[in-house]
């Protein structure tokens, strides 16, 4: 058979396709200058972020996170008692025990801070799941976030620098801030009227942002959680206000005595409350569910546990599970994740970062 006559191409046009190939690789190139910010200086890129939480710690702290740098790790499990299950197919529901790895912490660069630094605690979870799958959750024990918009949080931190005669930030600054930016009063509000806990074990932790759960039906539901102590809250005492690393003894101490508990809670929200507004509280009214108990049975160093090298993001979920249109999911997955790139190479290039921590200098 005959093959087809092919056309003949005609002479190459070398320079043209170099021309060519090199138009691909300045748009290739001008693509990721764009997104890392360089053609842009002024737009608001995740190293901007991290950048500026660089500044505000006050000088460099290779291998920590470059936020809630101070911390520890817990490790334990979540008896889940199938109430989760009317509201979302995770496995994470279905009644049974889910391994977890966690980590207390309190916010700011700084590994050596003070306990007492910030009036907010953190508690991050990471949920191993029987399928393969995990969760990750950062929470806070706040049930509002300061900020609304990622914008307004970096203009919260540039507002939050220290000030170079004081080592400490500018109150002028802080105060013009919050009185530009009245959604930050249901925060200021609520810690005002809530002193911090006495412990990490009697404080409430809130997931903060909205996510969407769907059920085996397929049906939708906004919700928000909580992990709910079973230790009743007291405040912090003024003997604890002097000391600059008693969470964690604390915290030793009572596991001396055996496992502490948390109920997860589940807040579910009715048309019309807001899911893309950490700033805003929805009604008590709503319906809230028992899911289940997170136990912590154990704590160590975040240097060596098993914590040290998890990043967790937030929009790391489970099938059922899905992030809302809140604007800070995305910011915050985004900003743990170059954190956590920076962190880690420093720790590959410099492993005794964390061999002096471990060995038991916290200065």
């Amino acid at each position: 058979m005959t093959q087809p006559s092919v056309p003949n191409p005609g002479p190459v046009c070398v320079p043209c396709r170099l021309a060519a190939i090199g138009a691909v690789v300045l748009v290739l190139a001008g693509g990721f200058a764009y997104t890392a910010g360089w053609l842009t200086p002024a737009r608001l890129t995740t190293s901007r972020f991290i950048n500026t939480f660089e500044a505000v710690a006050g000088q460099p702290h290779p291998g920590y996170r470059r936020n809630h740098a101070k911390g520890l790790c817990v490790e334990g499990y979540f008896d889940s008692n199938g109430n989760g299950t009317a509201l979302s197919r995770a496995v994470v529901f279905a009644p049974g025990r889910t391994p977890v790895t966690g980590r207390f912490a309190v916010p700011g660069g700084n590994p050596s801070a003070p306990d007492t630094s910030s009036p907010v605690r953190s508690l991050a979870l990471q949920f191993q799941l029987q399928n393969g799958e995990q969760w990750r959750t950062g929470m806070n024990s706040t049930p509002v976030f300061a900020v609304h918009t990622p914008a307004q949080f970096y203009q919260q931190l540039l507002a939050a620098k220290p000030d170079p005669a004081t080592g400490k930030p500018d109150p002028a600054k802080l105060k013009a801030f919050y009185a530009a930016n009245p959604e930050t009063l249901p925060f200021q509000n609520w810690v005002k009227a809530h002193p911090p806990s006495s412990s990490l074990a009697n404080a409430a932790y809130y997931g903060i942002n909205a996510f969407r759960f769907t059920d085996s039906a397929d049906t939708t539901h906004a919700v928000r959680w909580a992990m709910v102590p079973e230790t009743p809250y007291a405040p912090i005492t003024d003997a604890q206000k002097a000391e600059k690393n008693f969470l964690q003894a604390d915290l030793d101490q009572r596991l001396q005595n055996g496992p502490l508990r948390w109920h997860l809670v589940l807040t579910v929200a009715q048309p019309g409350d807001p899911t893309d507004d950490a700033t805003l509280q929805w009604p008590d009214a709503r319906q809230h569910i028992d899911a289940g108990t997170l136990v912590l049975d154990r704590a160590m160093s975040q240097e060596d546990g098993a914590c040290r090298d998890v990043n967790f993001d937030p929009t790391i979920l489970p099938a059922g599970i899905k992030p809302s249109d809140d604007p800070l999911l995305a910011a915050r997955s985004a900003a743990y994740a170059l954190s956590y790139k920076r962190r880690t190479r420093e720790e590959a290039l410099h492993p005794e970062v964390h061999q002096t921590q471990a060995n038991g200098d916290h200065s």
